[in-house]
């Protein structure tokens, strides 16, 4: 501490009065202590400010938490936040120092097993709700007659029955909701420890969740005859409590944010998006082989079990932690701070204020001193974009594999060739497509250049993503024949590079050890989008299959098409940053106040692409009574 307050001393001889009122401050908290004024001092307190995620503003004699700085000593480029982080790894060797490499290669073998499980997974499921389905049938009326189930991979065509159908999609419901509202319980608060105390327990921790979930599966997939279906429900909710895969892909988005600068996020979320679609486009034909060559479905749970754990031991073993000690105590000091300011919670109201469910939301509404309207406006409406989009990926899931199970009569070979054909689409966009548009648009990266927030190019992404996504899920709502729904899959695959972009520019808005933070929050959303967006478009599907089918493609269609709306409500270079602020008058300066300018500019287009839109969904409704 001699160090830094001799750095302050030193400062203070330079700046006057300014520093004398922070210098009282910390006197009035800490008392008096001897002052140098040695060069070397005030280089050594310069770099324990880096450190410790502070910067020189440019204000005279400001200090800015947590904040890019504009010049370092020398009247150069002063380094960024991540730069700074970055630089305590340098002295390290290469297997003890974070990359994107190390948790990259096991998260795609995971997500191998995990996409070469669902298929087997929801026909495992509809197997045994037919089975239980028949058994009571055939209870309640003694001269019921129907083909037993044949759990040997057999066709099972006396299952395609709406009214198996119907159950099918009401037990997905519960298991949504269950792991959906677990998920949504436990996923902010495990964004928030991995800040605290690193991203590796974290990963460990949702990982044995799933591998716990997991065992209850392979029993199911061996006894299937005996095994009672409804005790699959307890293998989601210990998935949810864990956190499930939502949590596990937000840490590791965390993960690569603390490896990368701000400007090549995207590319690298899209890296992760990246393995979990190519294990939704390889996996099925890996399983698809795996079930023919030994004629058992238990074989895929079997493998997936010994994934996770190979994941779970690397990540413990292998895996350099990305987060240095200093930022996790920043975290820890943040954290105790916000505690102190609530005040004692022994009273039940102060315990519920603190655990409230929508708490962690709170970081999407700043107030904090560097924070302003554009800053919130755009965190608001990002996160409503991610989340739609997130809510109608995961609505539609299941709805697909059913869909295409009774109005086209695919099974387990036609509904992986078409997960094979879009994700591999999907990957190729965010592997190849976003890395080199990315590169030809803003050049070769500069790790030292200040955040700038979500720019253009950005918005661009996002946009054109929700563009084809939209257009996509209108050819699932119009198609009636296989290769018109493989090529609609097609096009909606061009729009995953938009989550990964969306995620990028809010990791933006917020300072560095933060991130967790962030993304777990946007992981409560997600988890809420869970429960809500399956329970709303199951049941929508339970009440019209057999009636109209196609309406639950309808309903997210038009979903997609309000996400692709508001984001042209988000506005270009809002970032945390005291230079947005004007120290005289507390107002915003020119990029914050320019920012409602920008976003009004496009209320003429936004007006023009709702009623397009509009006029699109009249085509639908028309053609969907037909």
């Amino acid at each position: 501490m001699d160090n830094t307050e001799a750095a302050f001393e030193a400062d203070v001889e330079l700046d006057g009065a300014a520093l004398q009122r922070q210098r009282a401050q910390r006197i009035s908290r800490r008392g008096e202590r001897a002052a140098q004024s040695s060069k070397s001092a005030i280089a050594t307190s310069a770099s324990h400010d880096r450190e410790a995620g502070y910067e020189e503003a440019d204000g005279p004699g400001e200090l800015s938490p947590l904040l890019p700085s504009r010049k370092d000593d020398d009247g150069g480029e002063g380094k960024s936040p991540w730069a700074a982080g970055m630089d305590d790894f340098s002295d390290l060797p290469w297997y003890r120092r974070p990359h994107i490499l190390w948790i990259l290669f096991p998260f795609l073998l995971m997500a191998l097993g995990f996409g070469g499980s669902i298929a087997p997974r929801i026909n495992l499921i509809l197997e045994m709700v037919c089975r239980q389905y028949i058994s009571e049938r055939q209870a309640a009326e003694p001269g019921f007659t129907m083909a037993p189930v044949d759990f040997s991979n057999g066709d099972n065509d006396q299952c395609r029955i709406p009214e198996v159908q119907s159950r099918v999609s009401i037990f997905m419901l519960w298991a949504s909701l269950l792991g959906g509202i677990l998920s949504a319980l436990t996923a902010p608060k495990l964004g928030a420890l991995s800040d605290r105390y690193g991203r590796k327990p974290i990963i460990i921790f949702t990982s044995v969740g799933t591998v716990l979930s997991e065992i209850i599966t392979l029993f199911a997939a061996l006894y299937p005859e005996t095994f009672p279906v409804n005790f699959l429900l307890v293998g989601f909710a210990l998935d949810g409590l864990f956190g499930s895969f939502i949590v596990s892909m937000a840490i590791a988005n965390s993960y690569a944010a603390d490896c990368t600068p701000p400007q090549l996020r995207n590319v690298a979320f899209g890296y992760f998006h990246g393995c979990l679609f190519t294990g939704l486009a390889i996996g099925p034909i890996i399983a698809g082989y795996l079930v023919e060559w030994t004629g058992q479905i238990a074989i895929v749970f079997v493998v997936l079990l010994a994934v996770h754990l190979f994941f779970i031991l690397f990540i413990a073993l292998a895996c350099p932690e990305s987060l240095t000690k200093s930022r996790q105590r920043t975290a820890r000091d943040r954290h105790a701070a916000d505690l102190a300011k609530l005040g004692p919670t022994s009273d039940w109201i102060s315990w519920a204020r603190h655990n409230s469910l929508l708490g962690p939301l709170k970081i999407l509404y700043p107030t904090g001193p560097h924070s302003t309207p554009a800053l919130r406006w755009n965190l608001v409406v990002l996160a409503a974009v991610d989340t739609i989009a997130f809510g109608v990926a995961m609505g539609s899931m299941t709805m697909v594999l059913m869909y295409t199970n009774y109005r086209l009569g695919w099974k387990t070979f036609e509904s992986a060739r078409f997960m094979s054909i879009v994700n591999t689409a999907r990957v190729l966009c965010l592997v190849v497509a976003l890395p080199l548009v990315t590169r030809l648009v803003r050049g070769k990266i500069d790790p030292k250049k200040r955040n700038t927030g979500c720019d253009t190019f950005d918005m661009s992404v996002i946009r054109v993503a929700l563009f084809f996504d939209t257009l996509g899920y209108l050819g699932y709502t119009l198609a009636r024949r296989g290769d018109l729904f493989i090529m609609s899959g097609v096009v909606a695959a061009l729009g995953g590079i938009g989550s990964p972009t969306l995620q990028s520019a809010l990791t933006k808005h917020v300072p560095a050890e933060q991130t967790g933070q962030l993304l777990g929050a946007m992981g409560l959303l997600h988890a809420l989008a869970r429960v809500v967006a399956p329970t709303v478009f199951n049941a929508i599907y339970s009440a019209t299959v057999g009636k109209h089918t196609s309406t639950v493609f309808v309903c997210l269609t038009s979903t997609f098409g309000l996400a692709f709306v508001l984001s042209w409500l988000i506005r270009p270079h809002v970032y945390p940053d005291p230079g947005d602020m004007d120290d005289s008058t507390g107002e915003e300066s020119t990029i914050a106040s320019d920012a409602p300018r920008n976003g009004g500019a496009d209320i003429p287009i936004v007006s023009s692409i709702v009623a397009a839109f509009g006029a699109i969904l009249a085509f639908i409704g028309l053609r969907s009574q037909q």
